[in-house]
């Protein structure tokens, strides 16, 4: 008896408030708490050595069991090239319409293809690395860049490709040339930013990755790499007239016809839309500065759940 009286009453669990006061007096932090914009900017500079390790170490290993190994860059665009020549430029007669049509049609390809690979690279950017994201604690963007940087490198492997291919064909060397850089610099913003978006996308739901290729497949129809989007817009009058700016304004189009215009003497200006490099430069911005804040906002669910 005396000892269930000298038992002290219960004491109630310390309130949530002291304990983070306990845990802030100590210099205790959440874990994974997403840090501000400039410090995640910070750190993902500090681990830029880590991003382009990371994606040069991909891009080796990318074909590493194939026979003809880094051939692969080369060849995979080039094939494409030749099965859409062959549908499009013979059988349907484009060729007849577009000047060039080789080096027209290969320099579609090639940069949709630059592209199409970073975005379906950085759909599965988190998901597909889950064991990473888990075990180590770095900026998660760091992985969609990673893989955004490899697929500019494979497209700089296959530009080599491109030259020669210009060159086979007529089409000289020109001052031109030059303005492909920065066409590539815009492109290579824009492409990482829409990584980011579907790298957060595809990290809450990974089905995703599953529907892209036939997104992806029509926005290549409507982006101009088989066809010419002005000849064939000179051709449909009956059009309404809101369907040529939008086909125009289409960032891949865009990026496209930049290329061309740089790279193809018989490619014109005029075939290009008016304000053509403000367009590209708004497209790099909304997606590259937009993509990254949305893919930041979510930093500390990724790899929960």
């Amino acid at each position: 008896m005396s000892q269930v009286l000298d038992t002290p009453p219960p004491t109630a669990p310390p309130a949530d408030d002291d304990l983070s006061a306990l845990a802030a007096r100590h210099g205790l932090t959440v874990s994974g708490a997403r840090p501000s914009l400039p410090d995640y900017v910070r750190q993902l500079w500090a681990r830029r050595h880590f991003i382009t390790a990371f994606s040069t170490a991909k891009l080796t290993a990318q074909y590493s069991q194939a026979k003809l190994g880094q051939v692969w860059q080369v060849m995979t665009p080039l094939l494409n090239a030749a099965v859409y020549y062959f549908i499009f430029g013979v059988l349907l007669g484009t060729k007849r319409s577009v000047p060039d049509y080789v080096p027209f049609l290969v320099t579609g390809v090639f940069i949709w293809t630059f592209t199409q690979s970073s975005i379906m690279a950085g759909t599965r950017a988190i998901s597909g690395n889950l064991g990473l994201v888990r075990a180590l604690h770095f900026p998660r963007a760091a992985l969609p860049i990673s893989f955004a940087l490899q697929q500019l490198q494979q497209l700089l492997f296959s530009m080599a490709a491109l030259v020669v291919i210009l060159l086979c064909f007529g089409v000289p060397i020109a001052a031109s040339w030059l303005l492909a850089v920065p066409a590539l610099v815009l492109q290579s913003v824009f492409n990482t930013g829409v990584s980011m978006i579907m790298a957060r996308m595809g990290a809450k739901t990974p089905d995703i990755a599953q529907l892209m290729p036939f997104v992806l497949r029509t926005w290549m129809y409507v982006s101009g790499v088989m066809w010419s989007i002005d000849k064939l817009a000179k051709g449909h009058h009956d059009w309404p007239s809101w369907v040529v700016p939008v086909l125009q304004a289409n960032p891949a189009a865009i990026y496209i016809d930049l290329m061309r215009y740089s790279l193809i003497d018989s490619f014109h200006a005029s075939q290009l839309p008016h304000h053509v490099w403000a367009i590209a430069v708004g497209w790099a911005l909304v997606a590259g500065v937009g993509g990254f804040i949305y893919f930041w906002k979510a930093e500390e669910t990724y790899g929960r759940g």
